[in-house]
């Protein structure tokens, strides 16, 4: 078995982490994979995380839940099962925390459940260019930090649904739920629920709410004109691309699913609880 281990060095203990974990599947019989930014011992090494990923059985990143969704889209990309080993202050979506790692030996057996989250497939078009990105948490329209606030609308087919004037909305999967969506006002969602979430940003209304959307819905939303205005979609807290008036954004359910491994079931609203209470 190849395991691929992928490990946020900014994180405090994250090497030495990254160490035990490796001699618990070396030990255990199998090879453990790392990229050329990771220096343990007894492994094999690879060019980037893509490489881990696309080579591995199982995938096992150590750091928070930004550490899970900046190599999630690899793993559902190559359809490859991962797990998250929480170093984070919240680790909603990891499963493992350090004081857990003996859990870990479940993977060389085959002891544990597959979770398939959904994902988005966002798309912006102009003319006859398009360009398509994957959303674990969410994607955000949002004005610029010198703009005025940004009007929005968004249609499901050709039929005009809702209209926002706010600093920007966002379109969540359940997964997301818990992340930018939540402290922008949108409700809680279990994340192995399928359905789209729109939760405007500061919104500039008494009447503005979420609303949440079935998997099979097809978005579409559009920037309305105005003279000094400039908007940015992020998606995943990245690839911060210009969005104007002459675009438009398309999301609805990506084809491909992320399957996170399960060793500790954990009841979510208990889980929920329990982190917030953490950070509070």
């Amino acid at each position: 078995m190849k395991i691929g281990l992928l490990v946020n060095l900014d994180k405090k203990r994250a090497l030495e982490t990254a160490q035990k974990i490796t001699s618990i599947f070396t030990s255990g019989g199998a090879e453990v994979l790392t990229d050329k930014s990771c220096p343990l011992n007894d492994t094999t090494v690879a060019d980037t995380a893509e490489d881990v990923i696309r080579s591995c059985d199982i995938a096992v990143t150590v750091g928070g839940d930004g550490t899970i969704i900046h190599n999630a889209k690899f793993a559902a990309l190559y359809n490859k099962p991962l797990l998250g080993v929480n170093l984070g202050r919240i680790g909603f979506v990891a499963n493992i925390e350090p004081d857990e790692l003996d859990e870990l030996q479940r993977l060389l057996t085959g002891d544990y459940r597959i979770q398939r989250r959904m994902l988005l497939e966002i798309t912006k078009t102009r003319g006859n260019d398009s360009v398509t990105y994957t959303a674990v948490n969410e994607a955000v329209i949002h004005r610029d930090s010198l703009s005025s606030m940004v009007d929005i609308s968004v249609e499901d087919g050709f039929e005009r649904i809702v209209n926002y004037r706010a600093d920007g909305m966002l379109f969540a999967t359940p997964t997301g739920s818990t992340a930018y969506s939540f402290s922008a006002g949108g409700p809680v969602i279990e994340p192995d629920m399928r359905c789209i979430l729109l939760t405007p940003v500061c919104p500039h209304a008494l009447s503005s709410r979420q609303v949440v959307f079935g998997e099979n819905a097809v978005l579409t939303a559009r920037v309305q004109k105005h003279s000094d205005l400039k908007c940015y979609m992020t998606v995943d807290g990245q690839n911060y691309v210009p969005v104007s008036s002459d675009d438009t954004v398309t999301v609805k359910r990506s084809p491909m699913e992320l399957q996170l491994i399960i060793l500790k079931e954990k009841n979510f609203y208990t889980l929920l609880n329990e982190k917030l209470k953490e950070n509070s």
